[in-house]
């Protein structure tokens, strides 16, 4: 129920006097009538300016401004944040919705935050459709937001409340707009999974460039350059996962008797490696110890057609790419899915630059 109004003197700020302010009237919709200083409602509301210095348009000749449809202690709250610009908790619990639809009309930004803030920190599931039409009503984009994102990510629970079936039978086009942001957040989840997924197989072909070249170079456990064995000795490399399915496949093309033309798909992925190897190659020709880079370099090799060429160079493009990040040792980006084996890697690589 609605208190009794504070006088208009004991509201007055200080350096206003008691002779030089009007008194309005805030009628609610109970019929009582909030007292309050016509200068300082028009200070914080440019639409209650208008409507005090516009009396014969919008108000009676008793200095009376209606507020209706809303509870009297909602408007008494909102006329005390006028004055104070202050709003404690439990009003906000009570009113919120009630604060918001007020700052909205009468164009109190400060207030319209305050509760689009508060109302967000309350979101449920209960009551998150209700506070979505509010929050398109009211133009409160960040309510708006939190409201589409909460639905679209418990969408099956808010399609048992009261809220979406009332929402359903009422109001379509709003209906239609959720499921048009939850189609799109699905795409955007999708694309990002693919994008980090494309990233993640960069990054081991990149490191199976390194590999590549440690072992011709170098040597690891089984496999080295041609003109030394490899130390036994030696304890396996840090991406020793890599490393030791690069010997098996070197070993394999090494001795396989129907190579690429023989239709050994194992051979052509090694076949594939050796030509990234070469198209990313600084080293000299006469210094580069990696099978076929010369080969590759000074003779190339003719795709079958341009857009299997486009892929290709696009392939190369994004593994420099990656082997530039790595070598400046940036931090990777979380994955959601662990990564892929060696062997997966070297089968998929060429698809995933189409």
């Amino acid at each position: 129920m609605c208190r009794s109004p504070t006088s208009p003197q004991n509201l007055e700020s200080d350096h206003v006097s008691s002779e030089s302010v009007e008194i309005i009237y805030i009628l609610t919709s109970r019929g009582s009538k909030i007292p309050a200083h016509g200068r300082i409602l028009a200070k914080a509301s440019p639409v209650l300016e208008s409507i005090i210095y516009s009396p014969t348009k919008h108000r009676s000749s008793e200095n009376t401004i209606p507020i209706l449809g809303v509870p009297c202690d909602a408007v008494e709250a909102f006329v005390q944040f006028l004055y104070t610009n202050r709003c404690n908790d439990e009003v906000m619990e009570r009113f919120g919705i009630h604060l918001l639809a007020l700052a909205h009309v009468y164009l109190v930004p400060q207030l319209k935050m305050k509760c689009t803030k508060a109302l967000i920190g309350r979101l449920t599931i209960e009551n998150v459709v209700d506070d979505l039409q509010l929050a398109r009503l009211c133009d409160a984009p960040d309510l708006y937001l939190k409201c589409m994102k909460l639905i679209s990510n418990r969408f099956k629970s808010v399609e048992e409340t009261e809220g979406w079936k009332f929402l359903q039978n009422n109001d379509p086009f709003l209906e239609l707009e959720i499921l048009k942001f939850i189609d799109e957040t699905e795409s955007r989840r999708k694309s990002t999974r693919k994008h980090l997924q494309e990233q993640s197989l960069y990054f081991q072909l990149s490191e199976a460039m390194d590999c590549l070249e440690h072992i011709c170079m170098e040597g690891c456990t089984s496999v080295g350059p041609y003109d030394k064995e490899p130390t036994k000795k030696k304890a396996p490399c840090r991406k020793f996962s890599i490393c030791e399915g690069l010997q098996h496949s070197i070993r394999h093309f090494a001795r396989c008797k129907k190579r690429i033309n023989g239709g050994c798909v194992r051979c052509k992925r090694m076949w594939q490696l050796f030509k990234l190897h070469s198209s990313i190659c600084e080293v000299p020709d006469s210094t580069c110890r990696v099978p076929l880079c010369r080969h590759f370099k000074t003779k190339g090799q003719q795709m079958r057609n341009e857009k299997e060429e486009e892929r290709w160079e696009l392939l190369v493009r994004k593994v420099v790419a990656a082997k530039a990040i790595s070598s400046l040792s940036l931090p990777k980006r979380k994955l959601e899915k662990p990564p892929r084996s060696f062997r997966e890697a070297i089968n998929c690589h060429v698809g995933v630059a189409c």
